[in-house]
């Protein structure tokens, strides 16, 4: 199984970005992880950050047939994007959303998320350990 964890706008700042609300770690921390649970389960592991909405559509839709399963971090993308939406929805590669924080107990407009529709499950507020229970959701499927 192969899995590609995609993170949006602004989680390459992790550590330095809000660190009351997204904590000390860095995307290399975090990617870190990743890659340790990866090996646990016995899955290849993908990572991808962009601060571009255009870049992380190139990158779901380069997936198709070639990834199991996307684990993906919109970010600031979660609120705005269609695209992103339409392209998950494109390749159909079961995806887990996961944010950081819980964006439903931030600002109103955070509590908006145009990829929900298309993912599998949704893993908010957890800090890293989400995107490690997102690749348990994906392994379990």
């Amino acid at each position: 199984m192969k899995i590609l964890v995609i993170n949006g706008p602004n989680i390459n700042m992790l550590g330095i970005r809000e660190p009351e609300i997204y904590g000390k770690g860095t995307l290399r921390d975090l990617e870190k992880m990743i890659s340790e649970k990866a090996d646990s389960l016995g899955v290849e592991v993908e990572f991808f950050q962009s601060n571009h909405e255009g870049a992380l559509v190139d990158k779901i839709q380069e997936a198709y047939q070639k990834i199991d399963g996307i684990v993906i971090n919109p970010a600031a993308y979660t609120h705005t994007s269609v695209a992103i939406l339409d392209a998950v929805k494109a390749v159909g590669i079961p995806t887990v959303e996961v944010h950081i924080s819980d964006p439903d107990t931030r600002e109103e407009f955070r509590k908006i998320s145009y990829i929900r529709k298309a993912c599998i499950a949704t893993v908010k507020g957890k800090g890293f350990a989400g995107y490690l229970e997102a690749m348990d959701i994906l392994v379990s499927r």
